[in-house]
């Protein structure tokens, strides 16, 4: 991944963090590290939205985080 790729990923993260701000919705550190992952190429788009929403299913539903 090119460097122009990686500048324009952590350009979205920095926009969507600041919409969350704005909205008052705190951004969890699980999810700092997705986007972490996903700015560096470690992670695709696809499997950051599922991971997130794997995530907030089991955290809907009760089931303790990390299980």
């Amino acid at each position: 991944m090119n460097q122009q790729l990686k500048n324009r990923r952590l350009a979205a993260v920095k926009v969507a963090d600041a919409i969350n701000a704005i909205e008052g919705v705190p951004v969890s550190d699980y999810v700092r590290s997705l986007s972490d992952r996903w700015v560096a190429g470690e992670i695709t788009g696809t499997e950051m939205k599922t991971a997130l929403l794997d995530y907030y299913r089991k955290l809907a539903s009760g089931v303790p985080q990390g299980a």
